[in-house]
């Protein structure tokens, strides 16, 4: 069941996005070759709790970090750990934080150096798609409009979306109802209505949108090893345009 969230919730929850969103700026800028994920993720929790939040993702489900980092064919939920960055890798970045019981959830994909034309073309349209997304969110829509406008955006640019992960609710908890494809169908779905808040996630691939799953049980890779990215942002349906939850400039 979608919950629409009162005045109160919504400021928790612009709070708990905007120490993401402060967590984010802060990986990209020391995000280089040769730091490890392991680095990367002592950053994030440190950061979280300075701000007087919780990571969400440690011990959610047993995972055991405060971050997932993704590297390349890894689309989401890579542990961080001993593995070193490298000049042009593509990098997934996903954090949440819980400030006074309230969620919020994002993901960038950074290019480290120079990379391929292809994955910097991978990383415009998935960015576009996750915009294209945001842009349905709108009183009267319905979910059916943000998934379709997705993935029209990918697929007319020759990429993939990933079908088997999907946005989500959220509030209170970190995966609420409903599940939000990146991909499907206008006019289908429930309809949006003012503090209706969720996480929109577009996962895009070069190649197919196939996944499986490492051995650690968590870290999803593209089946046919290609590139992938993942961009998120947290949103609040309101009376005008959606509200960016998870941007500092929001």
């Amino acid at each position: 069941m979608i919950t629409l969230k009162s005045p109160s919730e919504l400021a928790r929850m612009r709070q708990a996005g905007r120490i993401v969103a402060t967590v984010l700026a802060l990986l990209q800028e020391k995000i280089a070759p040769g730091i490890t994920t392991g680095e990367l993720n002592e950053l994030a929790e440190e950061t979280i709790l300075k701000h007087k939040a919780i990571p969400s993702f440690k011990g959610y489900r047993g995972y055991p970090a405060a971050l997932c980092v993704s590297i390349n064919e890894e689309i989401v939920h890579g542990i961080p750990g001993p593995r070193t960055i490298k000049e042009g890798d593509l990098v997934s970045l996903d954090v949440g934080a819980i400030y006074k019981g309230f969620q919020g959830d994002a993901a960038i994909t950074v290019a480290v150096g120079e990379v391929s034309p292809t994955a910097s073309r991978l990383l415009e349209v998935t960015a576009g798609s996750l915009e294209a997304g945001i842009a349905q969110c709108l009183v009267g829509n319905h979910l059916g409009d943000i998934s379709a406008a997705i993935q029209n955006y990918v697929e007319a640019r020759g990429f993939s979306v990933i079908r088997e992960y999907t946005g989500h609710g959220i509030g209170r908890k970190m995966h609420e109802d409903p599940q939000i494809p990146n991909f499907g169908e206008p006019g289908r779905g429930g309809v949006l209505r003012p503090g209706m808040t969720f996480a929109l996630e577009p996962m895009v691939a070069v190649g197919t949108w196939r996944t499986r799953v490492l051995d650690d049980g968590w870290t999803v890779v593209t089946l046919d090893g290609q590139l992938s990215a993942h961009f998120e942002h947290t949103i609040a349906v309101t009376d005008g345009q959606p509200e960016i939850l998870t941007r500092l400039d929001g």
